[in-house]
């Protein structure tokens, strides 16, 4: 007769405890990159264009808080450039939050395949 198949269906193996851990790691991590996100949207960034001359206050989930314009910078004949600066600033703030956002984010999905 064979010795028969030392597998050991019914055994337990140390592969469950591994994988708790594993989850447990992971439930961590998510709650550690959820809490920097919230952080994250909570922030304030300031982009701004024409040497200071428009400043545009944003959140980290890209809402405008505010807008300071000074008022040299209106000219009623030029709408055109105050129309530029407060784009540029808005797409300055953007850029910075985008950049942050990256940086801290990015621990959390490096080397994972997208």
């Amino acid at each position: 007769m064979s010795k028969g198949f030392r597998g050991g269906f019914g055994q337990k193996s140390g592969g469950g405890t591994n994988m708790q851990r594993m989850m447990q790691q992971a439930q961590q991590m998510q709650r550690e990159m959820e809490k920097e996100q919230a952080e994250l949207q909570e922030k304030e960034y300031e982009g701004s264009s024409g040497g200071g001359m428009v400043k545009v206050t944003m959140n980290g989930a890209h809402k405008v808080i505010a807008i300071e314009i000074k008022p040299e910078v209106v000219d009623p004949d030029d709408v055109e450039m105050l129309q530029d600066l407060i784009v540029a600033a808005m797409n300055e703030c953007g850029e910075k939050i985008d950049a942050e956002s990256s940086e801290k984010m990015g621990k959390y999905t490096q080397g994972l395949p997208f």
